[in-house]
């Protein structure tokens, strides 16, 4: 049996809890590995290493950084395969989004080796008389991030690259439910020779989150969680004086106008509603049909949500792959017999999806239900699975305005030919990523992954510059020499 271990100051590092915990592969219920909780001491070790050696490393020069980052550059794109493959296994989801996974994995640390240009000041000659002003970026110290099972490779990627790159020293704490993506990670971190301290991995355990949150010697958090663990995340860590950067849930929106090509946008919303599973903070859960195409368009999507193959996601052809544990399936059992008893049509049930080749494994097929009214449970919350709600818009304002009342704001998209209805969506939604005839609106690594209202909690975001601002203190100098 594997077992999973921590990574601090340079080490693998067994956790000192007693409870074991198991990795399992959701799709055929077998176990993975195993590992220990880690501890409060556990915490405190990694983030003593990590203050350690912040106080060298802040000195060592940008480009030098980057050169440690380079090499893990390389050794991800070596290792692609094999990363995806465990990715598939611990997750879950089918091969090619794991694969694609990695490739925006990698697209985040070569990004991140441009910090020698990205962390530049500014300068300005002659203020006044005599007088030099300029603004230099700094390191601030030692970072965590806390992460979520659904992209156990590039979630961590948003933000660790950037952070020790800029010259800050990180701690890692990856989901109980996907640790072994982030450990063969870490194998290639080791191979880079980073000095010890300088990135860190630590484990599940009671008290270990308490801890990044409370702990003096951390400087800031960034996570990625459902909508209420932000909240908490957000309010006890700034309460605790911290930079706090945290993405929260989603529940997202496609809207078709009449003028939509379904022929081509079909497959895209398909890949938005069920790939992954679901499983993603970008998926679309609620279609908006506006006007006289909404009778096809509904006839066209069920007809292509029932046509999935539904299996192990290492197999060739399968099109989703199982949700991501026993709990998950059994919650969205009842999600949807609460949307039943809610008023909601069930045009197209899930649950009787049996892969026969794996019977222990976690799988519910493409969920489709019809005339979900907001305010209720089944239109308005995140339910992070398979599961979408169709609806007729009467126009294109009617649309916005359903779509704006959600409390949510991570993601939405319009699918249209007309460029004058495009931009008054883009200028009208309340969502930080847009999509225009896009159906998974994943920004590229530099750019900044955008939510709003109750999906994003702070003020910069992962990725981008907004990555930058959050990794460094900028310090102002106003000189004169007599």
């Amino acid at each position: 049996m594997k077992k999973v271990f921590n990574y601090v100051n340079g080490e693998w590092i067994e956790p000192g809890g007693n409870k074991i915990i198991d990795v399992e592969n959701p799709a055929t219920g077998e176990v993975l590995a195993q590992f220990n909780t880690s501890t409060l001491q556990d915490v405190k070790n990694a983030v003593k290493a990590a203050k350690n050696a912040f106080l060298q490393w802040r000195k060592v020069p940008a480009v030098e950084r980057c050169r440690f980052l380079f090499k893990l550059y390389n050794l991800l794109k070596e290792n692609w395969e094999e990363l995806a493959k465990t990715i598939t296994q611990e997750h879950g989801k089918e091969y090619p989004a794991a694969y694609g996974e990695m490739r925006r994995s990698i697209e985040m640390v070569e990004t991140a080796c441009g910090i020698p240009s990205l962390m530049k000041g500014g300068f300005s000659e002659d203020v006044a008389e005599d007088i030099d002003e300029y603004e230099i970026r700094i390191p601030v110290g030692v970072f965590a991030g806390i992460f979520p099972f659904n992209f156990p490779a590039m979630v961590p990627l948003w933000f660790m690259p950037w952070a020790v790159a800029c010259g800050n020293t990180y701690i890692a704490k990856p989901s109980p439910l996907t640790p072994l993506t982030q450990t063969k990670i870490f194998e290639l971190i080791e191979k880079c020779g980073f000095p010890k301290g300088v990135i860190n991995l630590i484990g599940n355990g009671e008290g270990v989150t308490d801890e990044l949150l409370e702990n003096k010697d951390i400087a800031g958090i960034s996570s990625v969680t459902s909508t209420p663990t932000a909240k908490q995340i957000y309010k006890r860590a700034s309460e605790n004086g911290k930079r706090v950067q945290c993405h929260g849930g989603a529940n997202n929106f496609l809207i078709v106008m009449p003028d939509a090509n379904l022929d081509k946008i079909i497959p895209n919303m398909i890949n938005s509603c069920f790939g992954n599973a679901g499983q993603r903070c970008l998926a679309a859960s609620i279609i908006l049909g506006v006007g006289n195409i909404y009778e096809e368009l509904r006839e066209n999507f069920v007809k292509s949500a029932s046509n999935l193959k539904v299996g192990n996601g290492l197999e060739k052809g399968v099109d989703m792959g199982p949700v991501i544990s026993k709990e998950a399936l059994r919650k969205f059992h009842q999600d949807i017999e609460t949307g039943i008893k809610e008023g909601a049509k069930l045009i197209l049930d899930g649950r009787g999806v049996k892969v026969e080749e794996y019977p222990n494994g976690y799988f519910l097929g493409p969920t489709i239900f019809e005339d979900a009214k907001p305010g209720t449970h089944i239109f308005d919350e995140e339910l992070f699975g398979p599961i979408v709600c169709l609806k007729k818009a009467k126009d294109i304002d009617e649309a916005i305005s359903v779509a704006n009342s959600s409390r949510f704001g991570n993601a939405a998209t319009i699918y249209t030919q007309n460029g004058k209805l495009a931009r008054q969506f883009q200028y009208q939604i309340e969502a930080g990523n847009v999509g225009i005839n896009v159906g998974v609106v994943a920004p590229m690594s530099f750019y900044s992954f955008a939510g709003m209202k109750d999906s994003f909690f702070g003020d910069l975001h992962g990725q981008g510059q907004d990555a930058i601002d959050f990794f460094t203190h900028k310090k102002v100098v106003i000189a004169r020499w007599w």
